[in-house]
This record gives C-alpha cells, sequence and structure tokens, in this order.
C-alpha cells in the first residue's frame, strides 16, 4: 500500500517535555542508551508520515527505521547547542530519500497517471455520478496534478519545498536539515513554488496564503 501526497501542510509536533530537552536526551544518551528512545517516541510517527508521503507506505516502514538507527549511531556528534532534533532527523531522512531519486520520481508520475485515469473513468459515469464520487475523483485529480507537479521540480527544490510543507519546518530548520544556508533555502522554495504554481495554473496546494506572501517578500529581500 503507498501513501498519496496528500494536499496541505504538515503539522506541528507535540512534546512531551517532562523527559527534556531533545538534546538533554540525546546527551543522557551517551551514557544511557536507552534512553535515546525518548526521541523515537516523539518523533518517528512524523518521520515515518514524512517519508511515507514521498516515497510510500512500504519504504517508509524502512527508511524511519534506518533513520533513527543512524541517529543513534551519530548521537555522540550531535550538537548539543541545538534544543530540537526534529531538523537533524528530518535532515537524515531526506539523505536516505536521496538514495531513491528514482523511486520517488516513478511514484509521482505513476500517481498522475492514476489520477488522471480514475478522472477520465468518472466522467464516463455522466450525469448520475452523485455528489460524493465528484468530491473523491476531486480531490484525486488535484492530488495527480500536485504529484506531476512535484516530479518536474529538481530534487534540492523538491526537497525544501517538503521540508517546509510536509516536514512544517520553518526556513532555518530546514536549512539545518540540508545543512545549507538559510538564503539558499529561501531561494529553492521560492522556486519550487514557482513551479509547482505554474504546472497547476497558478495555484499551490501545498502552501497558504500567509506562506505565499512571507516567501515573496524573502524572495524580494
Amino acid at each position: 500500500m503507498s501513501a498519496s501526497p496528500d494536499v496541505g501542510v504538515g503539522r506541528a509536533v507535540v512534546i512531551d517535555s517532562s523527559a527534556g530537552s531533545d538534546a538533554s536526551v540525546v546527551e543522557r544518551s551517551w551514557d544511557d542508551p536507552d534512553s535515546f528512545a525518548v526521541l523515537f517516541d516523539r518523533y518517528a510517527d512524523g518521520i515515518h508520515r514524512y517519508v511515507a508521503r514521498r516515497l510510500g507506505t512500504e519504504a517508509a516502514d524502512d527508511l524511519m527505521a534506518e533513520t533513527f538507527v543512524i541517529a543513534f549511531q551519530r548521537r555522540r556528534r550531535y550538537d548539543l547547542s541545538r534544543s530540537q532534533a526534529l531538523p537533524w532527523l528530518y535532515g537524515i531522512a531526506t539523505n536516505l530519500i536521496g538514495r531513491h531519486r528514482r523511486a520517488e520520481a516513478r511514484r509521482l508520475r505513476a500517481l498522475s497517471r492514476a489520477a488522471s485515469t480514475a478522472h477520465a473513468e468518472e466522467r464516463g459515469e455522466g450525469e448520475a455520478m452523485e455528489d460524493r464520487v465528484v468530491a473523491r475523483v476531486g480531490a484525486e485529480s488535484t492530488r495527480g496534478s500536485l504529484a506531476a507537479a512535484l516530479a518536474g521540480l529538481s530534487a534540492r527544490n523538491r526537497d525544501v519545498l517538503l521540508l517546509i510543507a510536509w516536514g512544517d519546518l520553518d526556513y532555518t530548520e530546514a536549512a539545518e536539515a540540508l545543512g545549507i544556508p538559510v538564503g539558499t533555502v529561501r531561494s529553492r522554495l521560492h522556486r519550487a513554488r514557482r513551479g509547482v504554481r505554474e504546472a497547476l495554473g497558478g495555484s499551490d496546494p501545498t502552501t497558504s496564503r500567509e506562506d505565499e506572501r512571507e516567501d515573496e517578500e524573502a524572495h524580494r529581500g
């Protein structure tokens, strides 16, 4: 089973702070490895959801687990001045996704074709089509169009867009995740959103109006 590229932005993570900040958890895990499980409990679902949107549910199971294995192995190199580990984890996950670029591109193209086929089949039902079917076809068509638009982006621009739209990271966190300057994040995001809007006739379902205004202002600045 594969997950479709949902329309909309990511969800904020609600953290139980009783175990301390992420940085304190990582530091504690140096002497008490079992305590690293706190980060898994906090972020595994979000990492899995992000990878599933990009590569499908089956691949997400493996890559989510691998993300935390790598993070655990690298925990002594973690920058303890960074209180939140989520950008670090998203960076690891995105690097792993990078090993599957062709699979991601094939999946996006397949989703686009499947949505187009479903739309054509439903149109053949004519006036007897029920409202719920119309709504479903509209949603599938939107997801298919978005998949096609994402497939048309460069890998670097797509990474930035999806870390912000689906990972719910801000510019600084996305820069930390990818190991690039914030200015580069802004430039890539602007190009990605412009590409999506051009592909979708002016709309961009991965962002809100506020995000679009912020993107334009940041690019002008």
